[in-house]
């Protein structure tokens, strides 16, 4: 990188020369503490005076915001500098090629007093320029990606030097020497998102979480009502009706009493915390799919809060809240314990050449960005969407590549705020007003795209992009349809509603639509229609027994749907293949099927042309849609709006409840220190190799009826027939406790045997998992893990960790964690340990019949992050491992017994607030 030089520091702004200046910095005041503290409002931190208003087009204001071209960092092209004035003192130099300061007296100015480092900051901030002072680009090494700002934003506006330090604004400014190192930055988002549905509904349990906080407040002699979400949190009780009524008018109404009557308790429960809670609302069945409301309804591509404005952000509990990474918002998938530790992502850039050829739609496009970028590699990258073709992609054409980063590995499929993004929010109905206030901030803090703007890495297509769809296996495994020869002769028999019919390897038997990724699309939702239409035109049918469902992903889709008469609903191929009847088809050669006067139909008689269905869309899907659609949220519909639930503080608890019983997190909490932090003589619960995945620690399935989850709700009135899933019955912590590690493909290397067993150590006795735990807790002993590499993968669940607190484990050693399933057990006061490399369970020779030791200081004081820790056993080994306390704050919630207690004795304690 070139080298830096330093600015003079004026009183007013102005360009300056580098050959001759020097920065100057403050000296931090003898007692730090007495400065550093939690923050009530973003504007109070070293960076508040980079604080602009922004002025509206036509005259007035619309707040202030953190504007980064103020920062005079060269990657925005700014020149001048804005830092407070004091006489000159002594030069002292930082170590920086190029760098010089002076130290000046904290009274000078006051807000920045506790900031040692931020000249430093100031200084790589700093303009360059050439010799005579104009601005010379090509000494510009590079400018900072769109989505790396966002969080540069981010970052500026809540340093408060405890979750965010001028380090982190440091390490993204350097992003470009510092995203291959993984280093991490706290983050804050703006809004939660949180799914429920029937298979991970944990989401729900925020609310128990919630709850049974406010009465832990209440019991410790504070006002419960303190206890409410500090930001905006939305839950969508998303994928709920099932398709148990189908090819019938009233299919969704009569789904939808069927789904009020089984879950009607969860239903009102959540209902109750829609109420009882400030900053939560919780989207009612029915409402579709979560990712299109929080795309259509809850995005706001910039926030206005109390007059200050900045980038909107997410952090969500299910992968695919990318979907708003469509249009300038940058998403984060986390559990549902953590404060997200955001790793700072390698990024690339991917750059759209052509627009899309006829019978290609954005879902093909997806496949193909999906199967190009993962064979690149762009695991925990952000890839950033660029280039000419950029104007041809609609916003749902976006959406539906952003929602599949997942698929390729990404952590954001990034596209920045253009055109494109103003035109969809005049679509769904915001006002000229907001839409004014979002380009004029955008273009003011340089965040709104330049597509000239050269790039550091990125791949270049959109040739070649054909009708195609996704394996079985995985959606990075895009496909054509061939069946192999060896399985086309296969042949089932079966009698359908009394006439014989045969099903041959290939053929279809249930074609339903219920993706996010496809059916909030306008463009393939029409041509599906089309396709639909043009079929029945042609008298094709689809065969009887094949089970046909929509369930669209925006109520916009229904109302855009019913405008043109009613088609049948699904994209474009799924409804060709029903039609079909198999996927054992070659569109070129063969026909969908024989229509009027047994005439042979081919694909190409009823595929709709883009330009067909660029006519429809323009003409039917307006704005109103959008504000009848979402307006309908706040109210509620009808079975919602009729649960009885009580107007209170506190919820009641029904201790007959299978699917909600007050949690046990917080009995016998008290204000007093923990005391000592270690473990001693603990016993090993379970001895795992590499790869644990998630599922192995904590189930989302149907509950086995032979499992001790089952056996408990029968023996408290559940009948066999309706254990239902863990998924719904997460808020009732029995259930959960009983299903940690109940999977029957679970290793354990204590037992040498596959199963939800382990060995009771001092006894030697053989039995379930659970039990041995309990026994355990029983007779006083601590309990520890064992484990290999990527502990903890796959998707997050919070009940990974809380399910490991309530069978008594107090810390895990691995070789390595999963990023936010680490996160989630430290912020269930779990201690994570990694071996030394080169170093394992197996390498040391233990065997999980040992008792261990793990020596930490009584004090969090004296803890660090990433120290070393000294293990013993009782059969005379020690060892040293890695505290996986990878931030400040964490070592924090350890202190307090994990991030809920630690809200609670803040809260209680009333002395700390958080930036917002």
């Amino acid at each position: 990188m070139p080298q830096r030089q330093s600015s003079a520091v004026r009183h007013a702004k102005e360009p300056t020369h580098f050959e001759s200046a020097a920065i100057r910095f403050l000296r931090p005041p003898l007692c730090r503490r007495s400065c550093v503290g939690y923050s009530r409002h973003s504007i109070d931190n070293s960076f508040r005076r980079i604080l602009r208003t922004l002025e509206r087009p036509d005259g007035g204001e619309f707040g202030k915001y953190y504007c980064l071209p103020a920062l005079d960092d060269s990657r925005f092209g700014n020149i001048v500098i804005n830092v407070c004035p004091s006489p000159a003192h002594q030069r002292a130099s930082w170590g920086y090629p190029g760098f010089s300061t002076q130290k000046v007296p904290p009274s000078w100015c006051p807000a920045l007093a506790y900031k040692p480092k931020l000249a430093i900051i100031r200084n790589r901030f700093g303009m360059l320029t050439s010799p005579q002072g104009r601005h010379d680009p090509g000494s510009i090494p590079y400018r900072l990606p769109y989505s790396i700002r966002i969080l540069l934003e981010f970052a500026i506006r809540n340093c408060d030097e405890f979750q965010v330090t001028a380090k982190d604004v440091e390490k993204i400014l350097d992003w470009e020497n510092t995203s291959p190192k993984q280093v991490k930055i706290q983050f804050k988002p703006a809004r939660v998102l949180l799914q429920v549905n029937d298979l991970l509904s944990c989401s729900y349990c925020t609310v128990v979480d919630l709850a049974e906080m406010r009465d832990a407040m209440q019991r410790l002699g504070r006002d419960p009502n303190k206890i409410n979400p500090l930001g905006s949190a939305n839950l969508v009780v998303d994928h709920s009706v099932q398709a148990d009524v189908v090819r019938s008018e009233n299919a969704l109404q009569a789904n939808m009493e069927l789904e009020f009557n089984w879950n009607k308790e969860r239903f009102s429960f959540l209902r109750w915390g829609s109420s009882a809670f400030h900053n939560m609302l919780v989207v009612p069945p029915g409402s579709r799919i979560v990712h299109q409301v929080n795309l259509e309804y809850f995005g706001r591509v910039v926030f206005d809060k109390e007059g200050v404005l900045y980038s909107d952000t997410v952090v969500g509990t299910d992968s695919r809240t990318t979907m708003v990474d469509a249009w300038g918002i940058a998403r984060w998938g986390v559990g549902r314990i953590e404060a997200e530790a955001t790793m700072l992502g390698q990024w690339l850039g991917s750059n759209y050449l052509e627009k899309l050829r006829n019978g290609v739609t954005a879902t093909n496009l997806g496949l193909t960005v999906t199967q190009m970028l993962w064979k690149h590699g762009v695991v925990g990258k952000f890839v950033e969407f660029n280039g000419e073709g950029m104007g041809e992609l609609s916003l749902a054409d976006r959406a539906t590549i952003a929602n599949m980063s997942p698929g390729y590995g990404a952590t954001m499929g990034f596209f920045p705020v253009d055109h494109v993004t103003l035109q969809y929010l005049k679509l769904t109905g915001r006002s000229d007003d907001t839409i004014s206030m979002i380009e004029s901030y955008s273009r003011a803090n340089k965040m709104f795209v330049d597509y000239s703007q050269p790039q550091i890495q990125s791949l270049h297509f959109l040739f070649g992009i054909e009708s195609s769809g996704c394996g079985a296996m995985c959606v990075r495994a895009k496909e054509g349809f061939a069946v192999p020869k060896e399985s086309q002769s296969k042949v089932v028999d079966f009698t359908f509603h009394g006439t014989p019919a045969q099903l041959r390897h290939g053929d279809i038997v249930i074609a339903a639509i219920t993706s996010c990724t496809n059916t909030s699309n306008p463009s393939v939702m029409i041509g599906a229609a089309l396709v639909a239409k043009k079929a029945f035109d042609f008298g094709l049918e689809v065969k009887p027994w094949i089970k046909t469902s929509l369930a669209s992903g925006s109520g916009v889709v229904t109302k855009y749907l019913q405008k043109r008469a009613n088609y049948l609903a699904s994209p474009p191929l799924v409804v060709v293949y029903a039609l079909a009847g198999t996927v054992d088809i070659d569109f070129e050669t063969e026909p969908i099927g024989y229509g009027k006067a047994s005439k042979k139909i081919f694909l190409r008689d009823i595929w709709p042309s883009n330009e067909e269905i660029a006519d429809i869309e323009q003409s039917n899907v307006l704005p109103d849609m959008f504000k009848v659609t979402y307006e309908a949220i706040a109210r509620g519909n009808s079975m919602w709006n009729q649960l009885s639930v009580p107007s209170s503080t506190f919820y009641q608890w029904d201790p007959r409840s299978t699917y909600i019983k007050e949690p046990p997190f917080f009995e016998n909490m008290s204000m007093s220190p923990l005391g000592q932090h270690g473990v001693k003589d603990a016993c090993c619960l379970l001895l795992f190799g590499d790869s644990v995945p998630i599922d192995h620690i904590s189930p989302a399935g149907s509950i086995q009826k032979d499992s001790l989850a089952a056996k408990y709700l029968m023996e408290n009135g559940v009948d066999r027939g309706d254990l239902n899933s863990y998924g719904s019955r997460c808020g009732n912590h029995e259930v959960m406790t009983r299903g940690t590690f109940a999977n029957s493909r679970l290793s354990n290397k204590i037992l040498e045997e596959v199963g939800p067993k382990t060995i009771h150590i001092p006894s030697g006795e053989k039995m379930s998992i659970f039990d041995v735990a309990m026994r355990y807790k029983s007779e006083g002993h601590d309990t520890i893990i064992l484990a290999g590499a990527e502990y903890g993968t796959g998707s997050s669940r919070d009940w990974a960790a809380k399910g490991l607190v309530l069978l008594g484990v107090k810390e895990i050693m691995a070789k390595s964690f999963e990023t936010t399933h680490r996160s989630n057990l430290v912020g269930m006061g779990i201690i994570p340990l990694c071996f030394k490399d080169g170093e394992d369970a197996d390498t040391l020779g233990l065997t999980g019949h040992e008792r261990f030791t793990v020596d930490l200081p009584s004090t969090v004081s004296d803890l660090r992050t990433g120290q070393d820790i000294s293990v013993s056993t009782d059969n005379s080994k020690s060892f040293t491992c890695t505290l996986r306390f990878d931030a400040q704050v964490e070592l924090a919630y350890f202190d307090r017994g994990g991030i809920l207690h630690y809200v609670i004795r803040n809260l209680v304690d009333a002395k700390h607030w958080y930036s917002t």
